[in-house]
């Protein structure tokens, strides 16, 4: 036998002439060297008259290992198939053993299948890649709305006026009692903070340029749009998912309606339209819990108080805070909207689709908050 027989192993099938298939064998029949292919057996077995019995030819074969086992298995599950005896007298005694024991244990049909373990650095790709295709669809997104938006400024985009106006009063008037209970405690706890601090140098009186600045300038557009996102953001999302689950936006589009048109774009034009509104009642709640301190613990005299918020908040803390508002307002509706129209068909996906518009939102809303404080900084503002 050659050292090229010895590597790979090879098969022929041929009959013999009392109709027995004898299936011959050289060569090295190892899983590393590979093996050939079962064409020849299958033409045999498929010829008319079929074989009476497969008998196996082992005369000439060199190295085995599971490789071979594994060959005259599927050897014998084609015989098996036509009803084909198989003759394993010629095999070695070891593979005989192997393949007695394996027929004496069936195999488990209902075996549940174990994926394995990704290493570290392969679970850090897989939420890299997620993020990514996030981040995609999220800027394909809001180019589809600005597309809308230059729908509704051409006079092209449908949606109904009176649930135009039902959702601004949801996005403002409906939201003023926890906006006014966290802008009111916000400021408070800023004024009794800084008091505590200010009370050591006998410099009190700064508590109102404190408050002032602080909640004007970042703490009253990011609070009120943080609970905004927890309440409008998530409500659109789970409105937005409900309308998914039964099929209402599929309902939609076979009737000519854009989902975008109709659905987003009306509550993306209520949330910002109420959000620079909402700032300013945050920012006149916030200086009122401050002036509780102020007045109240510190014992500062009421006009004097209001007279230094006055002096140390400019109109471009103002106009800032309001232009911030603005902006978080289109990140909440735009996180709401898009989670809501991402979830999934079952009842657990419209709370998860709610769940990740919330975490979608305050995330966008705290990343633009640094934007827009470097940006100010570099302006000079």
């Amino acid at each position: 036998m050659t050292e090229a027989a010895r590597k790979r192993g090879d098969m022929t099938a041929s009959r013999a002439g009392d109709g027995t298939l004898v299936v011959r064998l050289s060569g090295a029949w190892t899983l590393a060297t590979g093996l050939p292919p079962l064409a020849d057996v299958e033409r045999e077995l498929a010829a008319s008259p079929p074989p009476q019995r497969i008998a196996f030819d082992l005369g000439e074969i060199g190295e085995w290992d599971s490789g071979l086992m594994s060959f005259v298995t599927r050897v014998g599950d084609l015989a098996a198939g036509r009803k084909i005896p198989v003759d394993q007298n010629t095999l070695p005694e070891g593979l005989r053993r192997l393949l007695a024991l394996a027929s004496r244990v069936p195999g488990q049909k209902d075996v549940r299948h174990v994926e394995p373990q990704a290493s570290w650095v392969g679970r850090v790709g897989v939420v890299t890649l997620a993020a990514w295709a996030d981040l995609f669809e999220m800027l394909e997104f809001i180019g589809e709305i600005t597309l809308a938006f230059g729908r509704l400024v051409r006079g092209h985009a449908r949606f109904r006026a009176r649930d135009f106006w039902l959702l601004v009063q949801q996005a403002g008037a409906d939201a003023l009692p926890i906006v006014t209970l966290i802008s009111f405690l916000v400021g408070t706890i800023f004024a009794f903070v800084g008091a505590v601090q200010l009370e050591r140098f006998g410099a009190t009186i700064y508590v109102a340029d404190l408050v002032g600045i602080a909640v004007v300038r970042e703490m009253g557009a990011v609070m009120t749009a943080i609970v905004m996102a927890g309440r409008t953001g998530a409500a659109y999302a789970a409105q937005l998912g409900t309308m998914k689950v039964t099929q209402e936006i599929d309902a939609l589009t076979t009737m000519g309606f854009s989902p975008l048109d109709f659905l987003v774009l009306p509550r993306l034009l209520a949330l910002c339209l109420m959000m620079p509104l909402l700032c300013l009642y945050a920012d006149a709640l916030g200086v009122l819990g401050g002036s509780l301190i102020g007045i109240g613990m510190l014992k500062l005299p009421p006009i004097t108080y209001f007279n230094q918020t006055f002096n140390a908040v400019s109109l471009t803390d103002l106009g800032g805070g309001v232009l911030k508002a603005s902006v978080y307002g289109v990140l909440v509706a735009v996180s709401g909207c898009l989670r809501g129209l991402q979830s999934g068909s079952s009842s657990s996906a419209v709370g998860d689709a709610a769940t990740s518009a919330v975490v979608t939102g305050i995330v966008a809303i705290i990343v633009a908050c640094g934007i827009f404080s470097v940006s100010f900084y570099i302006l000079g503002i």
